[in-house]
């Protein structure tokens, strides 16, 4: 049975003739946030659940993005807040294809806000829920302001199903950072969805990109870091298992997602 005869105009579920309920429109998506961003290393070989083969070879380098971000459509969103905000913590990790280039893949996100969890989903970046802080620095020379100067530390942390699953604490040097992650390398993700009409078979996972554009940035602000992974029951990521941050880096930026392509396209 189809549904071809009925005018419905909800880009997601739920699928009216108003579209009014729908809970995510079309792109473009329009994203603006404060990050601390800091990478990390770990032992290769310990990554190979968390992404498919045909990718390439995973260099044992990767990033945990903590975001506070701001986002919007045709900007309606940025008068009713509740639509807009959102905190989400991403984990990447670097590849080398098979022809020599480099990406960044994300096995797992996690966010506080179902708009962005499907926005997510339809991008490749498996978001699920989760509750994501993160020092927020505000243009005050003040003890709370946590100003952008050497010595300002900054804290992020990530809960999963009530459960602390990652820990970062951050110190500014004063220097000049530089975009990690995501922000440093185009990133793929897998797009796949059950169909219970066949409960007894697996997703095929199609590898995409986000296609972004407009990508503006403030000055990135460089920091030491540390980084702990902690022991969760119902997250894959724990496989990584001894992570040691690297550099850091704290700003804002400010992207738009237009669509996906394919991996290779």
């Amino acid at each position: 049975m189809t549904t071809s005869t009925w005018i419905n105009r909800g880009f997601t579920a739920p699928f009216t003739a108003t579209g009014i309920s729908a809970l995510v429109p079309p792109p473009p998506w329009h994203y603006a946030g404060w990050l601390l961003n800091v990478a990390f290393s770990f032992a290769p070989e310990c990554a190979w659940p968390l992404l498919p083969p045909a990718l390439g070879r995973v260099v044992g380098r990767g990033c945990v993005h903590f975001a506070d971000w701001q986002a919007c459509t045709d900007g309606h969103e940025l008068l009713d807040p509740v639509l807009a905000q959102y905190r989400e913590t991403i984990v990447v990790l670097e590849i080398e294809r098979p022809d020599g280039s480099h990406c960044m893949y994300c096995p797992a996100i996690w966010v506080d806000q179902d708009i962005s969890l499907l926005r997510g989903l339809l991008q490749g970046w498996p978001k699920k829920i989760g509750s994501t802080y993160l020092t927020r620095s505000l243009p005050l020379a003040h003890p709370a302001a946590a100003p952008l100067r050497v010595g300002t530390r900054l804290g992020a942390s990530l809960a999963v199903k009530e459960r602390r699953l990652i820990d970062a604490q951050a110190t500014l040097s004063g220097e000049n950072g530089k975009p990690l992650g995501f922000l440093s390398l185009p990133t793929l993700g897998a797009v796949g969805w059950a169909d219970l009409r066949r409960p007894q078979q697996m997703p095929e996972p199609l590898l995409v990109r986000p296609d972004i554009r407009d990508r503006v940035h403030s000055d990135w602000h460089a920091a030491t870091a540390t980084l702990q992974l902690h022991p969760h029951p119902g997250e894959d990521i724990g496989c990584l298992g001894d992570i040691e941050a690297g550099e850091a880096s704290a700003g804002w930026v400010g992207i738009t997602v237009a669509g996906a392509r394919d991996a290779d396209g």
